[in-house]
């Protein structure tokens, strides 16, 4: 906890033994401790994307609720936004609020140093958690991620390794400026560059469904060819098939397009397993528990051993993929 709640919570004894009043009273609530959270709990502001941007934020979201609760030892608050001035609006109330710690999901990677130079200042620490962001390591503590140009690098080696005779894609991106979005569209411009693969349109869908549906049959209108689809989430490629499967166009092993995701909702493994799509790229949402062990660790005054946190993580093919693996891997609903 921070120096100042033990003093406020040293003077509050004080006026207590002094002045036989309200603090001596029993059956009331408990006082508010020195941070101006409920006594005894850490005082955390959490900032997240929209939960009902995918699948796996729904997961992502869940997860966090179920961590930072009372019964766990905190007084959690909750703020979501996919606009990153919103965001931003958000950080500066926590760190007015005077919380504990900051954990944050960054809608995009620019414009944080000045609201993290606050927070240090007044003490707040700053956790970042699913994404990056630009800014100096000296104003968060730790951040908790998947390594975005790995899951990019992974399934584009895996698209390098069918030998189409030709690729045209349909690139659908997520929101610009997001982690998530600049690892996973860097690693596929890279190797189109390099080996002439021709990127017949490339479009943020926002991770929305309805929004790549339509990309997808504005391209299927113009008659442009393609064979291959790279969404940068399963919501995306949901959106994308569903516009293929308006125009009767065939999808997934051995058809006339192959279709690629990132997530792995349970739903979108089981299209792998179904064979109607090709490739699904994991992203872990199960960020909570690597979370609230830095919390513990540096409340108990311990040096992280290291400030990034890269977790583990695969890509699917359906041509391998299992039963046992859509179980095991996949997030959400099936």
């Amino acid at each position: 906890m921070k120096a100042r709640r033990i003093l406020a919570a040293a003077a509050a004894a004080a006026l207590c033994f002094t002045a036989l009043t309200a603090c001596g009273q029993t059956g009331g609530t408990p006082s508010s401790g020195g941070n101006g959270g409920k006594k005894g709990l850490i005082k955390v502001g959490i900032i997240n994307n929209d939960p009902n941007e995918s699948g796996y934020r729904t997961a992502n979201v869940n997860d966090l609720q179920n961590t930072f609760t009372e019964a766990n030892g905190f007084d959690a608050q909750f703020k979501y936004s996919l606009k990153n001035d919103e965001q931003i609006d958000f950080a500066q109330k926590f760190i007015q609020d005077d919380v504990d710690y900051l954990l944050l999901s960054a809608a995009d990677m620019a414009g944080w140093d000045g609201v993290l130079q606050d927070a240090k200042k007044q003490g707040v620490k700053v956790i970042l958690f699913d994404r990056t962001i630009d800014a100096s390591p000296d104003l968060y503590e730790a951040s908790i991620v998947s390594d975005m140009p790995k899951e990019g690098e992974t399934a584009v080696e895996w698209l390098k390794g069918q030998n189409l005779d030709k690729y045209e894609i349909i690139h659908l991106q997520g929101v610009m400026g997001s982690a998530a979005q600049e690892g996973r569209s860097g690693a596929l411009n890279n190797v189109a560059s390099e080996l002439g693969w021709t990127i017949v349109t490339q479009q943020t869908a926002e991770w929305s469904a309805e929004k790549a549906q339509q990309i997808v049959q504005s391209v299927i209108d113009s008659n442009k060819s393609f064979n291959v689809i790279y969404a940068e989430n399963d919501d995306m490629a949901k959106g994308a098939v569903a516009a293929l499967d308006k125009a009767n166009i065939s999808h997934g092993v051995g058809k006339d397009v192959i279709i690629m995701g990132f997530d792995c909702n349970k739903w979108a493994l089981k299209e792998l397993l179904n064979q109607n799509w090709n490739y699904d790229g994991q992203c872990n949402p199960f960020q909570s528990s690597y979370i609230k062990d830095v919390i513990t660790k540096l409340e108990n005054g311990e040096t992280l051993a290291q400030k990034t946190i890269i977790m583990d993580e695969k890509g699917f093919d359906a041509a391998t993929i299992t039963q046992a693996d859509v179980d095991q891997y996949g997030i959400g609903q099936g």
